[in-house]
């Protein structure tokens, strides 16, 4: 029989209000299975009869012959004519088989691949923007209404056509737009034929990994350097080889001693997370090496439109004649991280292949918000925004070396970078640096450790602070939170 017991745990299950989105019959439903595959109603015992339940349960005698016969259909009851409703043997086997299994651990369920992604973590997003998170731009002057106004266009414009998919390679007034831009702020050689559209910089990492090189292949990377390229590259099987950086960025030199790699990655315009900007003769050597060994320059050029004295370098790929450079770029920085949308200026020979291979991970990118990007590019919008904020953030960068220096200048010595949206901070104290990371979150502020961003024993330790998000009161307030946590360290 139906104990009560049993009644109480359907009834719970059917008012749970995070099943409150099914319908009735279906919650009766479930809640009948999973009591039969937990054995809480044995093989070969009787469910009520539907009247009664229907009864016990306030709901129609149909919900619950609806239910019935969605647990018959599934195999998990049968119905006898004039005897009602019992639990199938078939449970009884498909218990038996699931003890003879066991339990299968994570580890062996996932391909050697798998459980290295799993080991390391991913890359986390900083989701909201706490001080002092890095690379989260200032979303809250963000010209809304006229982000708005175009879309509305799109959207007259298109009509329905907007809503179905993409060119894989994206759309072509946005890939118009980006070569215009680049070609015209960072000195590139493009042209809308070699933009590839993707969602973020960190798709084209994936993709320059899987494509351009294969398992076990030597890539040279700076060192330390953004996490995210180096777990992209490792979770594809490469082997990355860790070279110095300095002041005047990756120590080239180092690319022609050592034995060859297939590639190298680089964050010319400001490495990260030191800041400091590739140096021209460097740039010049780097295209030499690649030229000669026939290996692949991958420049991730993240927040190049904020530099805060004089113009930017030219990026290497416009300086490379020799179609050796994989151009990376981003608008979740310079616009906002909802945006989703990134490319790649990719060499003629690389864009069938790229193209291709961007259809087995998400197939395309989202039209309405392409043909947006691409009026607000186009209507001079982009280039106010970035104006905009280039002069912002360089005022809280500044603010923030000043808060740094009154408030933690017994513990921090900041770096003040020339440009981007985050400022590399040493610790001058014996304090472990990810213990302040814990405790600094734990006290609401969001902090990248640099010692974790090194490949082996880190030469610094310290903190990357970003700024650009942050008015200047919650400024000044994260760094006294910060103080008083970093004070509580020592005690």
């Amino acid at each position: 029989m139906f104990r009560h017991a049993q009644l109480e745990s359907v009834k719970a299950w059917v008012a749970d209000p995070a099943h409150a989105a099914l319908p009735l019959h279906a919650r009766v439903q479930r809640a009948l299975r999973q009591l039969i595959l937990d054995g809480a109603i044995d093989v070969g015992r009787p469910l009520p009869a539907s009247r009664a339940l229907a009864r016990s349960l306030a709901v129609s005698r149909d919900t619950v012959e609806a239910a019935y016969g969605q647990l018959h259909a599934e195999g998990f009851i049968e119905r006898r004519v004039g005897s009602g409703s019992f639990v199938s043997e078939r449970v009884r086997r498909r218990r038996t088989a699931a003890r003879r299994a066991g339990p299968a651990p994570l580890a062996a369920a996932l391909s050697r691949r798998g459980a290295a992604l799993f080991r390391d973590g991913g890359v986390r997003d900083f989701l909201a923007p706490r001080a002092f998170a890095p690379g989260l731009p200032e979303t809250r002057q963000f010209p809304l209404q006229t982000w708005e106004r175009l879309q509305r266009q799109v959207l007259r414009e298109h009509g329905s056509a907007a809503l179905l998919h993409s060119p894989p390679q994206g759309m072509e007034a946005l890939r118009q737009a980006i070569a215009d831009y680049v070609n015209l702020e960072r000195g590139a050689r493009a042209t809308p034929g070699r933009v590839l559209v993707l969602t973020s910089s960190q798709q084209a990492l994936a993709l320059c990994a899987s494509v351009l090189l294969d398992a076990g292949d030597r890539i040279f990377i700076e060192d330390p350097a953004y996490h995210g390229a180096r777990r992209a590259f490792e979770a594809a099987g490469l082997e990355c080889v860790p070279v110095p950086v300095d002041a005047d960025g990756m120590r080239v030199q180092q690319l022609h001693e050592a034995a060859p790699a297939r590639a190298v990655f680089l964050t010319p315009s400001h490495q990260f997370p030191t800041g400091a900007t590739l140096a021209l003769d460097r740039r010049l050597a780097v295209i030499e090496w690649a030229r000669r060994h026939g290996a692949w320059i991958i420049e991730d050029d993240y927040d190049s439109e904020f530099h805060y004295a004089g113009k930017p370098t030219a990026c290497v790929q416009g300086l490379d004649p020799h179609e050796r450079t994989i151009y990376i770029g981003t608008f979740t920085k310079s616009l906002f991280p909802g945006l989703r949308i990134g490319y790649m200026l990719l060499p003629p020979a690389l864009v069938e292949p790229m193209t291709v291979a961007r259809t087995l991970l998400d197939g395309h990118s989202a039209p309405v918000p392409q043909l947006t990007l691409a009026r607000f590019i186009e209507g001079g919008h982009f280039g106010a925004h970035v104006r905009a904020m280039r002069q912002l953030y360089g005022e809280r960068r500044d603010l923030l070396a000043r808060l740094v220096g009154r408030h933690l200048g017994g513990y921090l010595q900041p770096r003040v970078p020339a440009g981007g949206m985050q400022m590399p901070c040493l610790l001058t104290r014996a304090i472990p640096e990810a213990r302040a990371v814990d405790a600094a979150r734990r006290a609401g502020i969001d902090l990248l450790g640099l010692g974790g961003l090194y490949a082996g024993e880190a030469d610094q330790s310290g903190f990357l602070m970003g700024f650009a998000a942050h008015a200047p009161d919650e400024l000044e307030a994260a760094v006294r939170t910060l103080a008083g946590v970093l004070r509580g360290l020592e005690r």
